[in-house]
């Protein structure tokens, strides 16, 4: 049985290995199956039914089981959970005080519960994923000028 610390999930190493059987056999149907929108496992379910389930839990517990294999732990968060400043500087990997500073200068949208700050998951993943792309796009303007100026 996996260890649970703090919501995450950290792998045996049994779970390693049925995780890593798992993750590619799974990912073999996938590539046989590309245009499928959901998808049918069959395991020891009651009354011998097939489960469905829609492709994008498919590719989701496929990425599960991938980190399991690798011996990660796994988080799952749904976009609506709310995070407090700490959980939030966390994820960004940055200081609570300096996410406090993106907060304040609306960088990421968040709510006051009484003196708490609360973000929610969705709107810190969409900040990493523009800062994410500032930063290659500022990349490969300095790569392009370095070029330019014949430094490469």
């Amino acid at each position: 049985m996996p260890a649970q610390v703090d919501g995450e999930t950290r792998p045996t190493d049994r779970d390693r290995e049925v995780a890593r059987r798992a993750h590619r056999r799974i990912r073999e149907y996938l590539s046989a199956h590309p245009n499928d929108d959901q998808d049918t496992i069959n395991a020891e379910l009651v009354g011998d039914e097939a489960l469905v389930v829609p492709r994008g839990a498919t590719v989701l517990l496929t990425q599960i089981l991938g980190a399991l294999a690798r011996g990660e732990g796994v988080t799952v968060m749904p976009d609506s959970a709310e995070l407090t400043t700490q959980q939030a500087a966390d994820v960004l990997n940055v200081s609570r005080p300096y996410l406090i500073k993106l907060l304040e200068s609306d960088e990421i949208p968040y709510r006051k519960v009484g003196t708490h700050r609360r973000i929610r998951f969705r709107d810190l993943r969409e900040y990493k994923n523009r800062d994410d792309l500032q930063r290659r796009r500022t990349a490969d303007s300095l790569t392009a000028l370095g070029e330019e100026l014949g430094l490469y």
